[in-house]
This record gives structure tokens, sequence and C-alpha cells, in this order.
């Protein structure tokens, strides 16, 4: 029996080395762990039955330690990037606290150009009041004087009937019956009257009336300027996108002009281009920040100008490809003499129309807040305000822009009895 044991146990041990030798798929630990379980080893200083792994090799493990330190050459080569990187992170930080520093000094000389001009306008303002105030000054003493010299004549008037009543009582307390008698001597002295000029003599009213109202003018207009002054500051250079007039639009050389003419241009439709109603959009869009831009309508009786995502409706005539008549955009539009406000559908009475035919229309839109403004360029009045906070009835959720914004303008139908209108442009805005 113990032979046959021996010799099973011997059949056992060269079998396994075989599987081993053939490369079977197991792992050196898992052999280790056949070969224990197979013989039974139990590790004597284990108290919990726990097979520890065999000790590594002195040798190995120094190999193992070598190759992981990083040589002599490899610390310098590092040490000279850090070195490296450590000199051009002081070198940018110098350069932006140089930049702080000459941002500070920038400000200070924008600062003090500002005031200067603004003295220079306080110093014209300042002459022109003293030049105003010495022509009425000047009117005054002109008028004090013509006044002076008739109130000089009635005086000496005054003294003469004085005097008169004098010598008249005088002659009475002399001469008692002198009246009965007829033998009195009495001083006859003719009435004075007002002469005609002196109901002219006065400050120029008419003159003075003329000048409260030109100073009124400049005031508003200063005052207009000022305003638009800021919104120019964010000026944006509007050009119609040819690809999206309706055939009969015509665009100018530069693309700042468009005219409506009678019969269509031939030229294939593009995919972009709008087919029924008589619309274009600009080229470039608003994404973010603010941005200001002018279109001159004086020479169109019939219009529409605002701001539309590129979204909006190219084909067909419905509401969702007419200015303000959607979700898509939005617009004031002059129609009948009247001037309204739309956007989804829905319209207001637009503000601040005065009894001038309106000339410019500036169009201010804030794409973070959400905001939308059109102003009368000239004035600087506000025709209707777009804002989430503002305007309820224009559906307050969908004032948060979504989508680019790009200018957009619209040629209206016209009454029967007047003409197709004629000619929109949009304005340079690099000076006020």
């Amino acid at each position: 029996m113990a032979e046959e044991s021996s010799f099973s146990l011997g059949n056992k041990k060269s079998a396994e080395a075989q599987s081993v030798q053939s490369g079977l798929a197991a792992p050196i630990a898992g052999a280790y762990s056949v070969l224990q379980e197979g013989l039974n080893f139990t590790s004597l200083d284990s108290s919990d039955g726990v097979v520890q792994p065999f000790p590594r090799s002195p040798k190995l493990q120094r190999k193992i330690s070598k190759a992981g330190q990083p040589s002599q050459e490899q610390l310098s080569r590092c040490l000279e990037e850090l070195q490296a990187e450590r000199s051009k992170t002081e070198a940018h930080i110098q350069s932006l606290k140089k930049r702080k520093t000459d941002l500070s000094r920038s400000t200070e000389m924008m600062k003090q150009q500002v005031r200067e001009c603004f003295d220079n306008i306080r110093a014209i303002l300042k002459q022109d009041e003293h030049a105003t105030l010495d022509s009425l000054e000047l009117d005054l003493k002109r008028t004090r004087t013509k006044l002076d010299q008739v109130l000089k004549n009635w005086k000496q008037h005054q003294d003469q009937v004085t005097k008169s009543i004098s010598n008249t009582q005088r002659a009475l307390s002399k001469h008692p019956g002198a009246e009965e008698g007829g033998q009195g001597h009495s001083e006859n002295l003719s009435p004075k009257k007002p002469d005609a000029f002196e109901k002219e003599i006065r400050l120029n009213g008419e003159r003075f009336e003329k000048l409260l109202k030109t100073l009124s003018s400049i005031c508003k207009n200063l005052k207009a300027q000022l305003e638009r002054k800021t919104l120019l500051l964010d000026s944006f250079p509007v050009v119609i996108d040819r690809h999206t007039c309706h055939s009969q639009i015509t665009v100018t050389s530069e693309g700042r002009g468009m005219s409506f003419s009678a019969p269509a241009r031939p030229a294939p439709e593009h995919p972009l281009q709008f087919d029924k109603v008589c619309c274009a959009l600009g080229s470039s869009s608003v994404t973010a920040g603010q941005s200001y831009w002018e279109v001159d309508v004086h020479c169109c009786d019939a219009w529409a100008v605002g701001m539309a995502y590129g979204s909006l409706q190219r084909k067909g005539r419905d509401k969702g490809a007419q200015l303000g008549r959607n979700r898509n955009s939005w617009c004031v539009e002059l129609r009948n003499s009247n001037l309204l406000a739309w956007h989804n559908d829905r319209h207001v009475v637009c503000l601040g129309v005065s009894q001038t035919p309106l000339r410019k229309v500036g169009v201010w839109v804030n794409y973070d807040k959400g905001q939308l403004m059109f102003y009368n360029a000239d004035t600087m009045a506000v025709l209707q305000k777009f804002s989430a906070a503002l305007t309820p009835v224009f559906d307050r959720v969908h004032h948060q822009f979504t989508e680019p914004l790009y200018p957009a303008i619209r040629f209206l139908r016209p009454p029967e009895s007047q003409m197709w209108p004629n000619h929109l442009e949009l304005c340079h805005l690099n000076t006020p």
C-alpha cells in the first residue's frame, strides 16, 4: 500500500509539473496555490492558517529598487525643467502686475481726457450763457434808457402843472373879486397825453421767447446726444445678407441700402431667401453682450424693423415668416401712419411718438439680460422696450434669448392709394 501511495503521489507531481511546463493559463501564484493544496502544506509560524508568499531574493529586490529610482541625468533634467517653469511663471506674474499697473494708469488717462472734454463743453456753455445774459442785459439797458427819457419828460410836465397850480392859487388869494370883475389872470396849461411810442417801450418779448425755445431745443438735443453716445459705444455694423433678400429687394453695393423694385430680379432661389414676405436679415448675429444699430426710414411709408432668430421661417406667407407674428422675432412697424410694436402675434401702440414723422429707428439689445429696446434715434425717446420684467403682454417667459439674433427689415404693403415704399438705409455709426 505504501508503494502504491508513493507511486500515485509521484504520478500526481509529475502530472502537475507537466501541466505547468505546458503553459496552461495559471499564474505563478496560482501554481504555488495548487502545489500547496496538493501537498497539503501549512506554515509552521502561521497560527491562523494564512499562507505567506515566498520572500523575494535580495538580488531581485536590489534590481527593483534600482529600477524605481531615477538616474542622476533624469533628476538633473527634471530640475532644469522645473527651474525653467518657475522662471516663466515669475515672468508671467510680473507681466500681469505690469498690466494691472498700466490698466490703472490708462484708466486715469481716459478719465482725465473725459474731464477735459466735459470741461470744454462746460466752458463753451458758460461762455454762451454769459453772452446770452449780456444780450438780455443790453436789451434791458436800452429799454431803461428810453423809459428814463419818457419819465423825465413826464416829471417836467408834472413840475409845470404844480407850478401852474401855485400861481393860480396865489392869484386867487390876491384878487378875490377878480373873477367877478373879469380882471384876473390865470395860466393856461395844455394837458399832456402819453405818446404812442411809450407803449412800445418794453423788453423784446418775442426775441426772448425765441431764445427760450431755442435753448429748450438745444437742451433736449444735447440730452438725446449724451444718451445716444452711450449706445454708440456698442454700435453694431450691420450689412444686409443678400442670400436672405426677397427677390423684389435690391441691395446697394456696400450692402447698407435696400430698395423695393416692382419686377422681381432674375436669380435662382436660395434656401435662406424669403420667397413670399418682402424681408431681409443682417449678415452678422448677436450672441452675447450689448449691441446697437440704426436704420433710416424717412424715405419709406410702410416698414418693419426688428430682430429675429436665424430659425425664422423663410418660405411662405403665414405668420411664421412675418416679423413680430411669432416667437422668433420682435419688431416695430409703421403701417397706415400707426406705429406698433409686435412680438408673438401680439402688439401694443408705441410710446414716445411725436407729431413729426419718424426719421431714424435705433435698436439696442442686451442679449445676456434678454432686453430689446427701440428708440427714436433723433430724440432718443423710447418707442418700445421688450423685457421679461416690464412687458408681460408679450409672454414674459420667452424674453430670455436662446438663439443668435439677426437684424431684420421688412417692406410692408402700403394702402392702395399710395406708392410702394422706396428705400431703407442702415446708418453708419462710426461718428455721432
